[in-house]
């Protein structure tokens, strides 16, 4: 099994040398129409990537936290079924590629296939992907695609759509998660963490579980949520390492930024889902950490882990927002 470091270290490398040289001011107006796109909340019928300037900004501002919530869904995915491993994977409205990184860095010798209506951003991911020193990802296919309207994809293990939902429209966004449904054995669907993102998610897993699949994360069940609609909504964070080339596209000076994002993992196989999920940032007071759970039988609760629970304690001082609890091998 692969390990995501080198992943994520190999794809910051292959975007600065690639989008070594372009112009700040370029860079700059690209990434500024992309963030209005990313944040506004009218689907489009036409490709929001748009040229190889529109891309390589997006490369540089949106590749790598794709890439960190991709792989937080993936981690989620493997802690639920530790036995099983794709062998092909499509990722669909995948873009440059981010979600490929992300399953090259979880499982090796997965043959993944990005379907985009972009060619700029296509021609992109493949020189990246070339760059990347990693078979599976040199050997991925590249293939235009107009989502939500071309032919079913081709059966595979498993099937991404990360961040695409929300760039189409309501007809579109059904067709989109049918076909995943049809197509592959696991179904991975993220979004922006924020509560539109949080309903698309909503309205994604309901389609999922109506298609016969099961809820392997972060749910640690099949039934309706819990969260009371328009009261709250279910996100989680990845923590994204900033490059010097990221932290100019962005314009800012910290070494990290937190992605917020939503998601749904179903299966057409059996799964572990967790018991109860950490559904927010634990709060670790003096002698005592507070968990805020979404749980398989008792819906939304807190839990209080005082050090009386012993290795239960220092387990829930470990433990991060988006975790399964306990943790494996920990008694509740």
């Amino acid at each position: 099994m692969n390990d995501t470091l080198p992943t994520a270290q190999a794809l910051r490398a292959a975007l600065t040398a690639l989008l070594d040289g372009l112009p700040p001011t370029q860079a700059a107006q690209a990434v500024d129409r992309l963030i209005a796109s990313y944040r506004g909340t009218t689907p489009t019928d036409a490709p929001i990537l748009r040229d190889r300037s529109d891309v390589a900004a997006y490369a540089a501002y949106r590749m790598p936290a794709t890439f960190e919530a991709v792989r937080s869904c993936l981690a989620a995915l493997r802690e639920a079924a530790p036995g099983w491993a794709p062998a092909t994977h499509t990722d669909i409205g995948g873009g440059t590629g981010a979600a490929s990184w992300a399953v090259a860095g979880a499982w090796e010798g997965v043959r993944s296939t990005v379907l985009d209506w972009s060619e700029p951003a296509l021609t992109l991911g493949r020189e990246l992907a070339e760059r990347s020193g990693i078979p599976g990802l040199r050997a991925a296919g590249w293939e235009r695609a107009r989502i939500g309207a071309s032919p079913a994809p081709e059966p595979a293990d498993l099937v991404t759509v990360s961040y695409v939902l929300k760039e189409l429209t309501p007809k579109d966004r059904a067709t989109v998660v049918d076909a995943a449904a049809a197509a592959g054995q696991a179904v991975v669907i993220v979004e922006p963490g924020t509560p539109d993102g949080y309903d698309r998610v909503i309205e994604a897993r309901a389609r999922l579980l109506a298609a016969g699949m099961g809820i392997a994360a972060p749910c640690p069940h099949d039934q309706a949520c819990p969260i009371e609609p328009g009261t709250d909504w279910c996100h989680f964070s990845a923590r994204v390492s900033r490059s010097s080339l990221h932290r100019q596209v962005k314009g800012g000076s910290l070494s990290h930024e937190d992605e917020k994002f939503s998601y749904v993992v179903a299966t057409r196989f059996a799964t572990a889902p967790a018991t109860a999920r950490v559904t927010r940032r634990p709060q670790i007071r003096k002698g005592q950490v507070l968990l805020e759970l979404c749980t398989r039988d008792e819906g939304l609760r807190r839990e209080t882990v005082t050090k009386r629970h012993g290795p239960l304690y220092r387990a829930a001082r470990d433990t991060d927002w988006g975790d399964a609890w306990p943790p494996p091998g920990e008694a509740g």
